[in-house]
């Protein structure tokens, strides 16, 4: 059976991560988008706080066009994708889907994991790892929308996970849509 790449969209605060981790222990191998800013962040000796992320983030975009992320990770994708199946944690822009699905076709699937705005900001102050008030939450939210094109991938997923609810609920469809795509 081919190898297959699960990207998995959303705005900050759904619960992206959550799917990642649940795949991951089906033996998927992750790749988090977020992870080149930080490590670019890293590199450049910056602190990583909302500011500098939205800042490199930005200009990795504007260095490299709105499919930075995905140009600057597409190597290691194929290379995980050699050894078995990938998933894609917070894949960001139209631009990003699009070389994406160029490179890997049918190969690659969309999961949009959604929830409402007030649920996503309370989770976001209670984060242990970066966490934001509402007020930078907003921001967040807007200079994705506006500024990185955030907004297709989501509209344009495959399936859908609404995350109002209990962690069970989450599992459930995310298990439902696994075998709907042959568990992949």
């Amino acid at each position: 059976m081919k190898n297959s790449i699960i990207a998995i969209v959303g705005m900050c605060g759904v619960g992206k991560s959550v799917a990642s981790e649940i795949l991951e222990d089906k033996g998927y191998k992750k790749i988090y988008f977020g992870g080149v800013t930080m490590e670019k962040l890293q590199e450049e000796g910056l602190e990583i706080n909302p500011e500098n992320e939205r800042m490199m983030r930005e200009r990795l975009r504007k260095e490299l066009g709105m499919g930075a992320f995905a140009k600057i990770l597409l190597p290691r994708i194929r290379e995980y994708l050699k050894g078995g199946n990938t998933v894609l944690d917070g894949l960001y822009s139209w631009d990003e889907l699009k070389i994406l699905k160029d490179e890997f076709g049918d190969d690659l699937t969309v999961i949009a994991v959604i929830a409402d705005k007030k649920i996503r900001y309370e989770r976001l102050s209670k984060r242990e790892i970066r966490p934001f008030t509402k007020e930078e939450a907003i921001k967040r939210d807007l200079t994705e929308i506006e500024n990185i094109a955030k907004a297709g991938p989501i509209a344009y997923a495959d399936y859908y996970i609404d995350n109002n609810s209990d962690l069970e609920s989450y599992k459930n469809r995310l298990n439902t849509i696994l075998e709907m795509i042959g568990g992949k």
